[in-house]
């Protein structure tokens, strides 16, 4: 007698009678040559080690940028005090993983330092008895890793959509992107951000065929994103409705038990991602104190509602207070040469436009297009273009305008998007894709190793970028260990001045400069340099020293040396 089972919520079935259709990609014939099978790995492990080593080379020559300090300071505060208190705008998750390579470098901590969480990461820094340089280099160095581990998901995600040659050309992008290798080398929390949830939705994607293994990851995924950077909260529905659209998918019955297994899925998504969120906090803390080092504003209306109901830790909560008060403040941008206070909504893709690969922004567009138009690879759009463009939006509307890395998941779901060129089967589209991404890799080698103030060749190049844009997309204060290089080399014994943008101690790396600002400007004479971020928002006393003097040199694209 035969016995019929209940089908499981996230059982892979049928729906209507009808059997799944087949997977967008069949798999490829055993080559007849052996040794073909290691081309593929070797290819990818050739992109990834190039850009290993772009970035290691990157890590152990920038001095620490702004954000930096204040992330290991933090990361070594978790790891000696077990304690959240400083930095509350940002959850654990990203500290913690900058806190392996703390515990590597094992510092020195001054836990009796009284002060708020950038004077304790320079502190940490310059006044412990730590080499920065040592430091911030194993800092760095597990965000490398992760953004390594973040490319073979580009590659994975592209190769499921339209075979091995997509998921290479999607690495390429990925692998040569000035952006993320730029961010992916410091020890900060963009990457790590983006790439979890992109990793959500490669992850969501998959649980279209078997749910019940990758429905639960996609939100452990999109829950260590939230546990990163609270910038990934309006991604939390597109990801919670792509979870039902999968189960949905994949399941079988009446559109009733449909409909419930579709609820079950996006609930098991949610509760995964705040089990994360939570672990986060338990992680540094099991007693989950909390006590702000710094002013918690309040917030109120549909704002404040929508904290109070999170589902998150009180510091979490606390953290969505503190980014609020930030989006009142009227910060200053820069763009196009044009200084102006508040925010553009046109910032981000302007600033994208600038330090884009020209070949990767006609990829991009082309990816896109072939995404939506040919049918076969249309179910993937909503899990390729959506979270990006939804993260774009709300990046779009916030008061920051400082850098593209508030859209540093643009080169990674795009690149994926990108790789779905080659599934047009168009005679000329591996000519013409693989003619685009050499480009792309003579563009990104070209700038090695300046890679923050990278922009493509229609707008200069990384020299004239500082003309543009400014603060992380050019100078975030990486380059005043180069500075002091260059001032031994060429300019020893000369009288300095200095306006410096960032969190490194002049004094540290040799440099004995006053501020100009300070003395009339008639005392001002020999070298004054600058920051480029100084440059592009000077004003007053400074607007009228850099005016009447003379550029001679500049130092990574970031500094410029004026002669008085």
């Amino acid at each position: 007698m035969m016995t019929h089972e209940q089908p499981s919520v996230f059982d892979p079935g049928t729906r209507g009678g009808e059997e799944h259709p087949p997977p967008l990609v069949t798999a490829a014939p055993p080559s007849r040559r052996p040794g073909r099978r290691w081309l593929l790995p070797l290819l990818v492990v050739v992109l990834l080690a190039q850009m290993a080593a772009a970035m290691v080379t990157t890590a152990v020559q920038q001095t620490p940028t702004i954000d930096e300090p204040v992330y290991v300071g933090t990361a070594a505060d978790y790891l000696h005090e077990h304690r959240v208190r400083l930095n509350p705008e940002h959850p654990p998750l990203g500290k913690l993983v900058i806190e392996a390579g703390v515990a590597i470098a094992d510092p020195h901590i001054d836990t009796s330092f009284q002060g708020d969480q950038g004077r304790f990461g320079r502190h940490l820094l310059y006044e412990s008895g730590n080499d920065p340089w040592q430091l911030m280099f194993w800092a760095r160095l597990p965000m490398i890793v992760l953004t390594l581990l973040f490319g073979l998901v580009v590659f994975s995600f592209a190769r499921e959509l339209a075979g091995r040659a997509a998921g290479l050309a999607a690495l390429a992008l990925y692998a040569f992107s000035p952006d993320v290798i730029a961010q992916g080398s410091l020890a900060t929390l963009d990457v790590p951000a983006a790439g979890f949830v992109l990793t959500s939705a490669w992850l969501l994607w998959r649980a279209r065929r078997r749910p019940r293994l990758y429905v639960p990851l996609a939100g452990a995924a999109l829950g260590a994103g939230l546990a990163t950077k609270m910038s990934v909260l309006p991604v939390v529905p597109v990801l919670l409705g792509l979870a039902a659209w999968s189960v949905w998918h994949a399941g079988s019955g009446d559109r009733r038990r449909a409909l419930a297994r579709a609820a079950v899925g996006a609930a098991v998504v949610a509760v995964a991602a705040v089990a994360v969120v939570w672990a986060s906090y338990l992680v540094v803390d099991p007693r989950l104190r909390w006590s702000p080092e710094q002013h918690v504003p309040a917030v109120h209306g549909l704002k404040g509602l929508l904290v109070r109901l999170m589902p998150f830790p009180e510091a979490y909560r606390d953290g969505m207070r503190v980014q609020f008060g930030f989006e009142n403040y009227p910060w200053q941008g820069f763009l196009f040469g044009h200084l102006y206070t508040g925010s553009r909504w046109y910032y981000l893709p302007a600033a994208l436009l600038v330090k884009t690969p020209l070949g990767m922004l006609a990829l991009w567009a082309a990816g896109a297009v072939v995404l939506v138009a040919v049918r076969r690879l249309r179910p993937a759009a909503p899990y390729v273009l959506v979270p990006a463009a939804v993260l774009l939006a709300a990046a779009m509307t916030g008061s920051r305008d400082f850098g593209t890395r508030y859209a540093i998941f643009m080169p990674m779901f795009l690149a994926v998007a990108a790789g779905c060129v080659l599934a047009t089967r168009r005679r000329w589209a591996p000519l013409v894709t693989g003619a685009l991404v050499l480009f792309i890799a003579v563009s990104s080698l070209l700038t090695y190793p300046y890679y923050l103030p990278y922009s493509n060749e229609a707008f200069g190049g990384p020299a004239k970028t500082h003309l543009r844009l400014h603060d992380s997309n050019v100078d975030w204060g990486q380059d005043l260990g180069r500075l002091a290089d260059r001032l031994r080399e060429r300019y020893r014994g000369e009288r300095i001045w200095l306006v410096y943008k960032g969190s490194g101690v002049p004094s540290y790396y040799g440099i004995d400069a006053p501020d100009p600002r300070k003395v009339p400007a008639r005392d001002v004479h020999g070298l004054l340099v600058v920051s480029d971020s100084s440059v592009a928002k000077a004003q007053g006393r400074l607007a009228q020293l850099i005016d009447s003097s003379r550029p001679v040199d500049e130092v990574g694209h970031s500094i410029t040396i004026y002669r008085r």
